[in-house]
């Protein structure tokens, strides 16, 4: 028997994506949704890496972090949205093994990447805010790239923990993850082995350490910029220096909210029509809304845009 479990386990080369129906057949809704929000998300995105990378003008840090939280959008919405089109137009809907494996580590690793930025987005407020005079050393290029670089190495290590510990169970069958992408709870839920209980506790150990440490460090900045806020005597001064961090709180309340609801809920291994639903919200729809809340709103921003549609006018 154990032989045959053995067998049954590398023999198996694909998995199969339900999508949001439960058998085989095209599913022609999800596939307009996910194109446009996929389309939306893709033109907005391109387009604030553009402006930042060629604009002479907005390179101070918010900016520098904001075209990497635009590349992190842009890259994990990929991760997902073209293997998924292409299921809902199949009657097949498979993903090879190791395409799985792959999908679900560059998920990850983009998916902290972001929240590694939003708290380090919210950091640089707080010194800005907080410390002005300090704010040229402290946020200096190199400290930027630092902490871009660190964010890639924490995100990497944590996303090749989970998918090494999710892979390393055995799947002999049944093959079909009823979801849109290769994700750990529908994984968990095809496993063959009787004990998940240690890949359930490195899910909720890792991602729960991941959100205390970005969500800690952007509750900590944000207190401190209140306290700052709260000092300064005319009104229209408060309402000034609340605007230049109205975006990013839009950005975090959005990723974190959606993030936490999935990590906090005890039962979202075992629904998952309600699974699939917030994991299109955090997936798709919050990579389209970034470039509107907390980038495009931004009046440096929309100069620069308009700079360089000018550029690109007077050119041709």
């Amino acid at each position: 028997m154990e032989s045959m479990g053995q067998q049954n386990h590398t023999a198996l080369t694909e998995f199969i994506l339900l999508g949001f129906g439960s058998g085989p057949g095209t599913q022609v809704l999800p596939f307009v949704v996910f194109l446009v929000i996929y389309m939306a998300t893709v033109l907005g995105n391109t387009i604030m890496i553009l402006i930042i990378r060629t604009d002479p003008h907005p390179h101070t840090p918010m900016y520098f972090f904001l075209m990497n939280l635009s590349l992190s959008d842009l890259c994990y919405s990929s991760t997902i949205a073209p293997k998924a089109m292409a299921t809902f137009l199949q009657d097949s809907k498979t993903i090879s093994y190791n395409g799985c494996a792959a999908q679900l580590f560059f998920f990850g690793f983009f998916c902290n990447t972001e929240a590694f930025i939003l708290a380090a987005m919210a950091y640089d407020r707080y010194i800005a805010i907080c410390n002005p005079l300090l704010y040229p050393v402290t946020m200096s290029k190199r400290v930027c790239v630092q902490l871009i670089v660190g964010s890639n190495i924490w995100s990497s290590t944590k996303s090749i923990v989970q998918t090494s510990f999710t892979f390393a169970l055995s799947y002999c069958g049944p093959k079909e993850i009823n979801h849109v992408f290769c994700d750990i709870p529908p994984l968990l839920n095809l496993s063959c082995t009787s004990d998940i209980h240690t890949n359930e506790m490195v899910l909720v150990i890792i991602s729960g350490l991941i959100i205390v440490i970005t969500s800690g460090i952007i509750l900590i900045s944000y207190t401190y910029i209140i306290y700052a806020i709260l000092r300064i005597h005319s009104a229209k001064g408060r309402l000034r220096t609340l605007s230049t961090c109205s975006s990013h709180v839009v950005a975090v309340a959005l990723f974190f909210g959606t993030v936490s609801f999935m990590n906090a809920q005890p039962g979202s291994l075992s629904c998952p029509h309600q699974s699939k639903v917030v994991s299109v919200l955090y997936t798709l729809v919050i990579p389209m809304l970034n470039p509107f809340t907390c980038s495009l709103r931004n009046k440096d921003v929309k100069d620069a845009l308009r700079r360089t549609i000018g550029r690109i006018m007077i050119s041709k």
